[in-house]
Formats: structure tokens, C-alpha cells, sequence
């Protein structure tokens, strides 16, 4: 059995933050195994006080649908302290903000995909906090697709943004907490960074595995199948091709009305896939992309996880489409995407432009995996620094 960092914190709160006003980063997976929030379980602690609530990108219970719907600071209905908007006119908290905290608690659920803002979030708070020495305690939670093999291109400085703040390949199997440690190491050495770890989990797990309750940790993250597939599909975001919001089975479909559902599956199928099978499955998006429109799509199922390379297999996807449309039809969106107005927003997702010169050069794809596996060899030898659980 799995305990999180805020089941461990809720049971023996340390003594670095008794008597302390309290700020707390959270979101609505911010629970304990008997579905109890952290703002209610600190809000009724006598040994420190809750002074402000910080929200991440969708709010703070998962509110605002999709990306770039930025939501506003208020105060707190029940508990009377400002709920502080961080996806907003803040994306960093400002001195004001945390001008009545002593210590900034932060309890989030990430999804295992570098480009999950979350922990870029978190890469602001700690900025933010180690400017005002404020100390940041992360309670740690699981990366709920530990098993799946690392993969796709490590991010270059050059392409940092909010959808990316540190040199880690897509599918990067650390917890926010390893990750908040390699962005102290990194970028932030002098934060006073506090990790309260889980107890009982093992990287090469799957989320349902933890005996923990899933909680949507942003409106289109529904299922564990979701998360699975995400470091791959979400590259959908910077094409021309539906990623199957406005459906509720995001991530898990694409599609287009230009696409031939069948030319496309046979092209896949012959491809060989390593961990999952495609089947022919058209949807009507109730909005986002081709909003009410007929998208000829494709549903992936991902039938051994150790096996499925999300970001490979979107590479693969992203070529059979290429293959089996009339010329022009795939394209690459244009800026600006998440706060970024000049760099391609493929790019910034992916990690690099490599990924997009590969598709438009027609180059085999085992050649840009090998760069992938390159890169992300270099990454492992600094990841096994900050690694705190087993395999």
C-alpha cells in the first residue's frame, strides 16, 4: 500500500512547521485514501495556521476547461483566505502573495509527462519562495505511468517555456518530488526544499497499482488509460488534427475529417508498434477542434504498458498520417501557444525542432529515436542523483 507525502504530513506534521502560517499549492486530487482534502485537513490543524491557498492551470478544483483559460484570485468561502490564481495575471506567486506564509506546502498530482505544467508551477514557487527564503515542502505522489520506458527528445534550454522548464526527456518516470529536487539542484540551489516522500512505492508501477483513488488531475486526464498515452497524443495540440477533446476519451482518439480511418489503421498495423493495437473509431468533438463536425479517428489501446513508447509511437502515427493523406493536409499550428508568441509550438512540446524536421524531411523514424536514446542516456546519469525509489 501507497502513502503519500500528505497522508505521512497529515499523521505527524513536522516540527519545521508547527506554529507556522501556512501557504498551500494544491488542486482536487489533493486527498488521502478516505477522500479527505488538504485544505480541509489543514484548515482544522491547531498546530499551525492556513493563511493563503495557491491554484494551479485549470483552478483549484479542476474548473476551467482547456488550455490558455486563465481563472482569478478570490477569497475562500469557507476558509476566508485568498485563493491565489497561479494561471492568470500570475504565473509566479508575488512578494504580496506570499507576504503572510511562513512555509509553502505544495501537493500536486502529475501525470509523468514533462510538458504537464504542473511542475513548472512548482519551478516558479520555488523561484519565488527561495527569493523570500521561504521554505517549500513538496508532499510527494506517484507518477502514475512509472512503467513505461523513458522516451522522447530531452528538452533544450533554448525551448524552455511553461510547458517546460528543465532538461528531461517527455516521458521522464520521476515524482514531482525527484523532479522538484533536480529543479532545486539545477536552477535554485539556495530554496529551502523539504520532500516529504511516499512510503511504499516503486517506480515500474502503474497508478492503479497504489491502491490510492484517482482524482482528474486536469478536466481532460479522466482515466489512468489517459495518462498512459498522453506524452505521445498531446503533440496533437500543435497539428492541424483533433487530440479528441470534446469527447471523453481525450488523448486516447485523434482524429480529422481529412483522414481515411481504415488506409490509416492498415499503415499502423504494418508498422508494428511495439505495446498497443489502433482501432477504427469516428467521433463527433462536442467542442475544441472540428467542433460538431465528423473527425475519421483512430483509438489507441495500450495492451502492455512496459513495452508502449508514447512519444515513438506518436512519431509513428504522425508519419502514417502523413503517408496516407492528400499532400497539405497535416500541418504544423502556428504560435503563439501557452504564453509563447515566436517558437513553433510543436517544438516547445516536443523538446526541440528535431522531432518536426524529421516528419517534414521524411527521415525513418529509428533515426530520430536514436537521438531520443542518446539523449536520454546522458539524462539517466544525472537522474540516478536525485532518484529516491526502486525500480
Amino acid at each position: 500500500m501507497v502513502k503519500t507525502g500528505l497522508e505521512k504530513i497529515s499523521e505527524n506534521l513536522p516540527s519545521g512547521l508547527k506554529g507556522k502560517r501556512i501557504g498551500i499549492l494544491c488542486h482536487a486530487p489533493s486527498i488521502t485514501r478516505d477522500f479527505r482534502h488538504i485544505l480541509d485537513i489543514f484548515y482544522r490543524m491547531t498546530d499551525c495556521r492556513l493563511s493563503a491557498v495557491f491554484g494551479p492551470q485549470h483552478g483549484l478544483y479542476g474548473q476551467t476547461q482547456d488550455n490558455m483559460i486563465e481563472w482569478q484570485s478570490y477569497l475562500h468561502p469557507v476558509f476566508n483566505v485568498p485563493v491565489y490564481s497561479l494561471y492568470g495575471e500570475h504565473r509566479k506567486p508575488s512578494p504580496e502573495m506570499l507576504g503572510d506564509i511562513d512555509a509553502l506546502i505544495i501537493d500536486l498530482q502529475d501525470v509523468g509527462a514533462r510538458l504537464y505544467t504542473y511542475i513548472w508551477t512548482v519551478k516558479l514557487c520555488i523561484e519565488a519562495c527561495s527569493e523570500k527564503g521561504i521554505p517549500v515542502w513538496i508532499l510527494d505522489r506517484p507518477n502514475p505511468i512509472g512503467r513505461l520506458p523513458f522516451d522522447g527528445p530531452v528538452l533544450k534550454k533554448e525551448y524552455f517555456t511553461f510547458v517546460g522548464g528543465a532538461s528531461i526527456p517527455m516521458c521522464h518516470r520521476m515524482t514531482i518530488g525527484e523532479m522538484a529536487v533536480w529543479i532545486r539542484e539545477k536552477y535554485h540551489p539556495a530554496c529551502d526544499l523539504n520532500v516529504v516522500w511516499m512510503d511504499g512505492w516503486n517506480r515500474n508501477s502503474l497508478y492503479n497499482e497504489t491502491g490510492l483513488p484517482w482524482v482528474l488531475p486536469s478536466p481532460n486526464m479522466p482515466t489512468l488509460q489517459t495518462a498512459i498515452v498522453y506524452p505521445g497524443t498531446v503533440l496533437f495540440e500543435a497539428l492541424n488534427i483533433s487530440e479528441g477533446r470534446g469527447t471523453t476519451i481525450p488523448f486516447e482518439l485523434f482524429g480529422a475529417p481529412f483522414i481515411d480511418s481504415y488506409k490509416l489503421k492498415d499503415n499502423l498495423d504494418r508498422r508494428k508498434i511495439p505495446g498497443c493495437s489502433f482501432r477504427v473509431h469516428s467521433y463527433i468533438p462536442t467542442f475544441h477542434k472540428f467542433s460538431n463536425e465528423i473527425c475519421n479517428g483512430i483509438q489507441i489501446h495500450v495492451t502492455k504498458p512496459s513495452e508502449y513508447y508514447p512519444v515513438g509511437t506518436a512519431l509513428e502515427i504522425f508519419n502514417a498520417i502523413v503517408e496516407t493523406t492528400p499532400k497539405g493536409s497535416f500541418q504544423f499550428k502556428n504560435p503563439p501557444y501557452e504564453y509563447e508568441e515566436k517558437l513553433m509550438p510543436f517544438d516547445i512540446l516536443s523538446g526541440d525542432d528535431g522531432m518536426r524536421i524529421s516528419i517534414i524531411e521524411r527521415k525513418p523514424e529509428i533515426e530520430e529515436k536514436q537521438r531520443w536514446s542518446a539523449e536520454i542516456g546522458e539524462f539517466i546519469k544525472e537522474f540516478k542523483m536525485v532518484a529516491h525509489y526502486p525500480e
